[in-house]
């Protein structure tokens, strides 16, 4: 069973901006309240980049790894995140909103395993992180 969490919302920031400094991963230290740290394991930042993704979610750290499977300039980023028990998509649209950009964002959830039992706990949380990463992820693009 798939999760997801969507969510819209504009920055004064420009599209251009936005994209640049989403489309490196390793931006998740600034605005993912549940990356502990993010590094860049192969490639540019780009199309298939690579990263290791450490996150903490409900009291448990999770290693991930990330794969950039789309990067269309100022328009789109899907980033895929996966580990024995997990597989995560982060997907992002840009569009110009007046002086700033709207901003997209899809993300689901897929547990495996003997971690597919959490499926009702993380469905009930899922509503709770989404407006935090929202906040954050908002604040720190205003700022840009």
């Amino acid at each position: 069973m798939k999760l997801n969490a969507r969510r819209t919302f504009t920055t004064p920031a420009s599209p251009e901006s936005v994209f640049a400094f989403m489309a490196d991963f390793r931006s998740t230290e600034t605005w993912d309240p549940g990356t502990v740290r993010c590094s860049l394991l192969s490639g540019q930042v780009g199309p298939g980049a690579t990263y290791r993704n450490v996150s903490e979610f409900l009291g448990r750290e999770a290693d991930l790894t990330y794969v950039t499977l789309v990067h269309e300039p100022n328009s789109r980023l899907h980033f895929q995140g996966t580990n024995d028990s997990f597989v995560g998509d982060d997907r992002f649209s840009f569009a110009p909103d007046g002086t700033g950009t709207r901003v997209d964002y899809h993300a689901t959830f897929q547990l495996r395993g003997a971690s597919a039992l959490a499926v009702p706990v993380v469905a009930a949380y899922l509503p709770i992180l989404a407006r935090k990463t929202i906040k954050q992820l908002r604040t720190t693009l205003d700022g840009l």
